[in-house]
């Protein structure tokens, strides 16, 4: 024998009929005729195997079965609208979460003190886990295990969101009183020291000796480290000449009192981006950090790096 299987169409007819006790009454708050309403009734009583609701005189009463399960009926259909309503307004107050970001070590100085000082103030129920880039590229956003990355995007994959925040570039640094900084900086100058190169992947060349060798030029690379803040502390006590984004490590550069200088020739720009996985699209909280993150380093493109000198 067919038997009717429960739905939260039926579950929804049975909120209406269990409160208004009136097969008319609940039709009109379901805008539904009175025979679709009584059709209703019968599927829900063969469903439950009860009568559900019986006449007593002029009117309908629930039988025991009914009022066992008014309240449990009356939640199971409050969280299936909760389920299909649109989340309101954030409150950022109220929110509980923990955020993973992937980043560079350099974007992570630049806005983990904002990040966590904001948080502090509107937002006591967030906590950030930073996560350093390792040396090769993951999927952690597709699998899950990060919530945004933050990084010059070059390659990503085809389902990730992609948002350009900012635009950097590379300047030169040295400890104070280093010999280049005696005369003007020109390309042959700058070749003529050993440099530290900052990458996570290890790589000793790129566009800066591209562009050398447009002109004939050549630079000794005495090492690679995987993070700037290396690099830097390499040239704080050293002759080694490090190049590092002038935005993004302008409070490091600072810090060391370290020295800036412009390259002498033309390096693209760096774009600096942030990618999340389309799952959080629709995230309110994942929205608000996304807005953070889009505030800081949209200020810290604005300013002047401290580090120039």
């Amino acid at each position: 024998m067919h038997q009717t299987q429960p739905s939260l169409d039926l579950l929804i007819a049975l909120d209406a009929l269990l409160e208004e006790a009136s097969v008319s009454a609940a039709a009109r708050r379901l805008s539904l005729s009175e025979p679709a309403m009584s059709r209703t009734l019968g599927r829900i009583r063969k469903a439950m195997g009860d009568p559900v609701l019986v006449r007593s005189g002029r009117h309908m009463v629930p039988t025991p079965r009914a009022l066992a399960v008014q309240a449990e009926v009356r939640a199971l259909v409050e969280a299936a609208r909760k389920v299909f309503t649109p989340p309101g307004a954030l409150d950022p107050a109220t929110l509980t979460r923990r955020f993973a970001i992937l980043a560079s070590d350099a974007v992570i100085t630049a806005v983990s003190l904002p990040l966590l000082t904001e948080a502090a103030r509107s937002a006591p129920g967030v906590s950030f886990s930073f996560i350093p880039e390792g040396p090769a590229d993951t999927h952690a956003l597709r699998d899950g295990s990060v919530d945004l990355e933050v990084t010059v995007i070059t390659d990503p994959a085809p389902e990730t969101r992609v948002e350009p925040l900012a635009t950097d570039r590379a300047v030169g640094v040295v400890r104070p009183g280093h010999p280049l900084l005696g005369e003007p900086v020109t390309a042959a100058r700058l070749a003529a020291y050993e440099h530290v190169i900052a990458t996570r992947r290890g790589r000793i060349a790129g566009p800066v000796d591209e562009a050398l060798a447009g002109m004939g030029l050549s630079r000794r690379v005495a090492g690679t480290v995987p993070t700037f803040g290396a690099a830097l502390l390499a040239v704080r006590q050293s002759d080694l000449v490090g190049m590092t984004p002038e935005r993004l490590t302008a409070t490091m550069v600072e810090a060391l009192g370290l020295v800036t200088f412009p390259i002498p020739f033309e390096l693209p720009e760096m774009t600096l981006s942030q990618a999340w996985h389309p799952r959080n699209d629709a995230d309110p909280a994942h929205s608000w950090l996304r807005e953070q993150v889009r505030g800081v380093l949209g200020d810290r493109g604005r300013r002047r790096s401290p580090g120039r000198r």
